[in-house]
């Protein structure tokens, strides 16, 4: 069964050939690439065992905080565009490291 891929807008209804296809698709039986088995119960139960770690890692390596920035500052760095708080975060680990750096700093 070959894949299909349909663009449907906001507010645009599927068509009945459409529903159609997708109950046609929920009845048949799921099949897997010999290479890719499914998983067990119990490798799944280990594998969210493991991402559950790791979320948890995540958020106590990374605490939100808040900080006020000159808007000249922002503009740099959301200019950017996606992504730019990862690279603020580096710029600001980057200087914490670098005692020259933060000795320039106006107090």
């Amino acid at each position: 069964m070959a894949t299909t891929r349909i663009t449907i807008e906001t507010g645009q209804k599927p068509t009945e050939a459409q529903l159609k296809e997708i109950r046609e698709a929920a009845k048949a039986p799921a099949t897997y690439d010999p290479d890719c088995p499914p998983s067990s119960p119990q490798a799944l139960a280990e594998f969210a065992a493991k991402a559950r770690a790791l979320r948890q890692a995540k958020k106590r390596l990374k605490p939100t905080v808040t900080i006020r920035l000159a808007p000249e500052c922002l503009d740099a760095y959301r200019a950017l565009g996606k992504g730019y708080t990862g690279i603020m975060a580096d710029v600001l680990t980057y200087a914490a490291g670098r005692p020259d750096i933060l000795k320039q700093a106006v107090l």
